[in-house]
């Protein structure tokens, strides 16, 4: 029975992180958490240290875990990582699509339009999570699932930031509605470089975050309010020109996107 419980647990905080639900640097205390799911400490705490095996969450001694911190060099290793996994996944997918599976990523890309439009954070992460692990599900290499969702789960909680920006919400489901309807013709290619497309563009931009976080923690000074950073106005400037570009441009399957420069006032 702990067993059991212990398991269900575990697939909770794991859907929990793979969702963006948790916050990067957020405490998990194991007596919080055993109070609000109505438990002993004991499958919480089991539940804590299989994540923590994972690299998904860090430990500490207070009987807490806590989501890591995301740093630039670590995003960016992930990254790299990533795109190679999760555009494959998609090509391999592609083919093996029902209809049943079809419905479910069309009522995905519905409700994240939905979402946006209501600035509902949560909603469209939930949504954004089921659509992407869904379509990697059908890619039927469980090697390939456990490896995309070990990355996924230790960046998940970073998906918050692209929030940050109000700019972003306007090209947030681009990617997906391309990928979509390649998938629909069966074009496993074309999803593809729409995936691979979905991703670098998007964490590009997370990267541009993380940039300029480290500058202002370094004594560079923030803006005032009101006031852009110049690296923020790159960021915008970059959200503009190249889901415009992206979305028109072929690009191959294992190709990046490169992001163009952009001047500031």
């Amino acid at each position: 029975m702990a067993d059991n419980l212990q398991e269900q647990l575990y697939q909770r905080i794991r859907s929990d992180l793979l969702a963006g639900r948790f916050q990067p640097g957020e405490r998990l205390k194991i007596r919080d958490l055993a109070t609000a799911w109505g438990s002993s400490p004991m499958p919480v705490r089991g539940a804590l240290q299989r994540l923590v095996a994972e690299g998904a969450l860090e430990g500490e001694q207070q009987r807490s875990a806590r989501v890591p911190v995301m740093s630039r060099e670590r995003f960016q290793q992930i990254t790299l990582v990533r795109l190679s996994l999760e555009g494959l996944a998609v090509e391999l997918a592609a083919p093996r699509l029902g209809r049943a599976e079809i419905d479910l990523l069309h009522g995905c890309i519905l409700r994240m339009e939905q979402a946006l439009e209501r600035r509902d954070i949560a909603a469209y992460l939930e949504d954004n999570s089921l659509f992407h692990l869904s379509l990697y599900r059908a890619c039927a290499n469980p090697v390939l699932l456990r490896m995309i969702e070990s990355l996924r789960l230790q960046i998940g909680p970073f998906f918050n930031r692209l929030f940050s920006d109000s700019t972003q919400l306007l090209h947030l489901n681009d990617f997906h509605e391309a990928a979509f309807t390649a998938l629909q013709a069966g074009d496993g290619k074309t999803a593809r470089a729409a995936m691979e497309r979905d991703l670098s563009y998007f964490d590009e931009y997370l990267l541009n975050l993380l940039a300029q976080e480290a500058d202002e923690s370094g004594g560079v000074r923030k803006p005032r309010n009101g006031q852009l950073s110049s690296q923020t106005s790159r960021t915008q400037c970059h959200t503009e020109s190249q889901v415009s570009s992206s979305l028109s441009s072929p690009v191959s399957p294992s190709q990046s996107t490169t992001v163009p420069s952009c001047s500031t006032q």
